[in-house]
């Protein structure tokens, strides 16, 4: 896992970086899915405002309660009962299952405290884990969210959202030339 300094983002600048990424993936010929529990489907909104989104879109699901992230991408229950629902493993279980039901080619998961309630001395609100698998390159990042200076739950979201597209378009650029 890597922790990430991301202490202020661009929210202004999100649905453009989103845009930037369907349109990658379009020119790539690659599919994206998305496995969301406190965004709240905010990554599958931003993908089909895209026009053109349905080439690349194949999945986007609200996995907000530990029965579904275990029944439907198999997160293991012991592993949520240990290390607890936002943590590095849900968010590797979750995305791994997510490229199982899915067969996308981008997989982002995402897990954690949007606050302003729920967070402890261990997971401060802005906890925020965010799995990928790209083009079969798993990882999980840990973006310092808690160090925002507006700590609101709309901007906590939409943080963690601009975190997943930055680096989903990162990564795709840098495997590219484009």
């Amino acid at each position: 896992m890597v922790s990430s300094e991301f202490t202020e983002c661009n929210v202004l600048k999100l649905d453009k970086t989103a845009e930037n990424v369907v349109k990658l993936l379009e020119r790539k010929g690659l599919t994206i899915a998305t496995a969301e529990s406190c965004t709240g489907g905010l990554l599958s909104e931003l993908i089909t405002s895209v026009s053109g989104a349905s080439a690349v879109f194949e999945l986007g699901i609200c996995t907000y309660s530990e029965r579904i992230k275990t029944e439907f991408l198999g997160v293991p229950a012991d592993i949520i009962r240990e290390r607890g629902v936002v943590s590095e493993e849900t968010a590797l279980y979750m995305v791994r299952g997510l490229k199982v039901r899915s067969g996308a080619d981008v997989c982002v998961s995402v897990t954690g405290v949007a606050g302003p309630s729920g967070g402890t001395a261990e997971t401060p609100v802005g906890t925020v884990y965010i799995g990928f698998d790209i083009c079969g390159r798993e990882s999980v990042m840990l973006p310092e969210l808690w160090k925002l200076s507006d700590m609101s739950r709309s901007n906590i979201r939409r943080c963690a959202a601009a975190f997943a597209f930055e680096t989903i378009e990162k990564i795709l650029t840098e495997a590219g030339s484009d």
